[in-house]
């Protein structure tokens, strides 16, 4: 079976060691039908959680998936890397730290990591999207809408 080495898969979640001009904290509250019997977040609705988090980035500079699609451009996710560190429970609050570590011109990297109300590390994440022509379904340079909106914040 293969594995990624850990020293590499360490590497690959230290977005949070490093500066980063991009962030945005959500927060939220697993229901009941997103654990499992034990009263544990299903390990599934973590990507889930993270795709929130980054649409909430993304919108509070005015970038959403509504605005991308009626110009004709989708954000599909190709690579998503997840590393549990302790379960989070049912009602519990968690906050999702998100972050942006450098501007690209075809795709952006999201790290995530997740905490629950102790402050204890549940989830660290990391993935990374395309940006692509809705109707070629190719991958396109960043379009100028949002690049003209994130470009300062890397500046």
């Amino acid at each position: 079976m293969w594995r990624l080495p850990e020293s590499r898969f360490n590497d690959y979640f230290l977005c949070f060691d490093t500066y980063t001009m991009l962030k945005d904290v959500f927060v939220l509250r697993p229901r009941y039908d997103e654990v499992d019997q034990m009263g544990y977040v299903y390990h599934g609705n973590y990507v889930s959680y993270c795709h929130q988090a980054r649409t909430e980035l993304m919108r509070k500079y005015g970038i959403n998936d509504r605005v991308l699609e009626a110009r004709g451009i989708m954000m599909p996710v190709i690579d998503m890397q997840l590393k549990y560190h302790q379960p989070g429970r049912y009602d519990e609050a968690l906050m999702v730290t998100t972050t942006v570590e450098e501007l690209k011109q075809v795709r952006l990297h999201f790290c995530f990591e997740i905490r629950n109300e102790a402050n204890e590390k549940i989830c660290t994440a990391r993935s990374t999207v395309v940006f692509v022509d809705a109707h070629t379904r190719k991958p396109m340079k960043m379009p100028a809408v949002v690049h003209e909106v994130l470009a300062p914040l890397f500046a």
